[in-house]
């Protein structure tokens, strides 16, 4: 620690090109928060415009006109272009340029690109307003209540330019630098004085929002404000630090003691305690076994008086069924002898019925089977049958009973 010192806080002059560096990285080992820029706008584009209105005489006066014509626009359209160059301003991601006009400061610049066409109008300074810039102050010799002296405190912060104006205008970078350290270390040192040297160790971590609501309020008005900060380390005296060890020997054995004598009562009241589950486990098995030789015998009576109602149950239920059953039966029977009657009552009409018309049937069939009668007449007034009469007869009669003629073909019958 005692090889650490205060951060340094600068500004610096230099090029366009140097300023994204400066702001990112420093300048030997330094914090540079402001650029202020080269002007590289100069005076030549007059030069060109003056040797145009030259040329542009020269045109007039003598007799070669083109030439000096031609020279005149040649040197008006590269002072356009070399004015247009340098009048080109591009400000960096995260900067602000602070604008000036005959020295006076007009406004702001935001990042991008911008275009001072007048000589008179500037970038006073390029200030980084989006980093928060880191701050380490160790503090040598503070004093606590009792007012021994701290070997030392560290105190880091970190701040960010929330006004760019303001702190160009106000402070700049190397008046805010002495001012920041003032302010660190009236803080710090008041914060010692609260402390007892016996907890000065209790000041690493600890919350310092009180430390930075003051800071704010002492460099708001140079439009900075404070974004953290804490204390990350403290040493004490040497000598202090001898008897701090010796007390922190004597804490750590009475530590260890008190560890121990905790450690043993804690096996006798866990014995004790282990005893008394014990003692309440085997109580409660007990317990147990009773309830459960209650709930046997209450078990064995409602299962033995649920038996014998279920067998009145089911003798009751025996008896009604067999009634139940003979009932039926009865029904039954005497359905079977009603439906009986009624068939054999509509088996008798229809025995009648097949038997009529069997009688129909068989009479239709010998009516069709019966021989025909067959008249042959003869001429009237002979006695005597002709022989053609006896002859058709012949034929018929065999027809008539199934028999062939006898010449092999049914005879027809002929009047």
């Amino acid at each position: 620690m005692s090889g650490r010192e205060f951060s340094k806080i600068k500004e610096s002059l230099a090029s366009w090109s140097d300023i994204r560096q400066l702001l990112r990285g420093g300048e030997q080992g330094q914090l540079v928060p402001v650029v202020i820029p080269k002007d590289r706008r100069g005076f030549a584009w007059m030069t060109l415009v003056f040797l145009a209105v030259y040329c542009a005489g020269m045109a007039v006066v003598t007799d070669l006109k083109a030439l000096p014509a031609l020279a005149a626009v040649l040197l008006l359209v590269i002072a356009a272009v070399l004015m247009w160059r340098k009048a080109i301003i591009e400000i960096e991601e995260g900067t602000t340029g602070v604008r000036s006009r005959w020295g006076a400061i007009t406004g702001t610049l935001p990042p991008g690109r911008h275009y001072l066409w007048l000589p008179w109008d500037r970038v006073d300074a390029v200030v980084d307003t989006s980093t928060e810039i880191p701050y380490t102050a160790p503090i040598v010799a503070c004093p606590t209540a009792e007012n021994v002296p701290l070997k030392s405190i560290e105190f880091f912060l970190k701040f960010r330019i929330v006004d760019p104006v303001a702190f160009v205008r106000t402070i700049g970078a190397g008046n805010f630098d002495l001012v920041l350290a003032s302010a660190v270390q009236d803080a710090i040192r008041q914060r010692s004085r609260r402390v007892h040297t016996e907890h000065a160790y209790d000041l690493r971590g600890s919350d310092v929002g009180d430390m930075q609501e003051a800071l704010n309020r002492q460099l708001g008005r140079y439009g900075v404000r404070v974004t953290g900060s804490n204390i990350p380390d403290v040493q004490l005296p040497d000598q202090y630090q001898q008897h701090l060890a010796t007390r922190e020997k004597v804490a750590k054995e009475l530590s260890a003691y008190e560890r121990e004598w905790e450690l043993t009562r804690k096996r006798r009241i866990d014995t004790l305690l282990m005893e008394i589950e014990r003692s309440k486990k085997t109580r409660d098995a007990r317990v147990v076994e009773v309830k459960a030789a209650y709930n046997k015998a209450r078990k064995d009576v409602a299962r033995m008086l649920e038996e014998q109602e279920t067998e009145a149950q089911r003798v009751r239920w025996e008896i009604e069924a067999r009634g139940r059953a003979e009932l039926t039966a009865a029904e039954n029977e005497a359905k079977a002898l009603r439906r009986l009657a009624e068939s054999y009552r509509d088996n008798r009409a229809v025995l009648q019925y097949e038997l009529a018309r069997r009688r129909l049937d068989v009479g239709a069939k010998l009516a069709e089977s019966a021989p025909q009668p067959l008249v042959v007449r003869t001429q009237q007034g002979s006695g005597d049958s002709s022989a053609l009469s006896t002859l058709l007869l012949a034929q018929l009669l065999p027809r008539l009973s199934g028999q062939p003629s006898p010449n092999g073909s049914a005879p027809s019958a002929q009047r």
